[in-house]
């Protein structure tokens, strides 16, 4: 933009020297970077005051697509675009309907059914009386103290490792 060469540079700080004088040239330094860093001050200030309006409205805009995918959720484009005219949900409905009412009429009423006893259970074809206990194989008990191995293969292991 502005295209200040060392030879621009050398002119303008010749010519300032002569009107300010060797006394004041550091005051007017002092001077100008003090103003010099107000106005870069203000520059940022702005520059952050704009980011931030924009940064506001990006948010605005991003909070209005969300409120539209929360009105028109992806499951109610899917209902219709299966069951349109809704034949299909009132046709799943219908039995819950009708077994939530059954069951509440039952609850009002109460039934005076008897609980059944396991001695009212038929047997099993084959079976005398019915057994809750399933059938178990006999364990045998090894007693803590003795050898894993019995007493052949224990001498066949001594003859081998002497």
């Amino acid at each position: 933009m502005f295209d200040i060469g060392w030879s621009e540079m050398a002119i303008i700080a010749v010519v300032t020297l002569v009107v300010l004088g060797p006394k004041e040239l550091p005051h007017a330094l002092k001077t100008f970077s003090h103003w010099m860093r107000a106005a870069r001050k203000l520059g940022s200030e702005f520059q952050s005051g704009v980011n931030e309006i924009v940064r506001d409205a990006e948010l605005d805009d991003a909070k209005r697509e969300l409120q539209k995918l929360s009105k028109h959720s992806i499951s109610d484009k899917i209902e219709k675009a299966i069951d349109p005219s809704g034949d299909l949900k009132k046709a799943i409905n219908a039995p819950i309907e009708e077994t939530k009412s059954a069951l509440s009429q039952t609850e009002s009423t109460p039934a005076s059914v008897p609980a059944a006893s396991v001695a009212d259970l038929p047997p099993f074809p084959g079976a005398s009386q019915p057994s809750l206990t399933p059938p178990v194989a006999p364990v045998e008990v090894i007693p803590a103290n003795a050898d894993p191995l019995p007493a052949d293969q224990q001498k066949s292991d001594k003859s081998i490792s002497a």
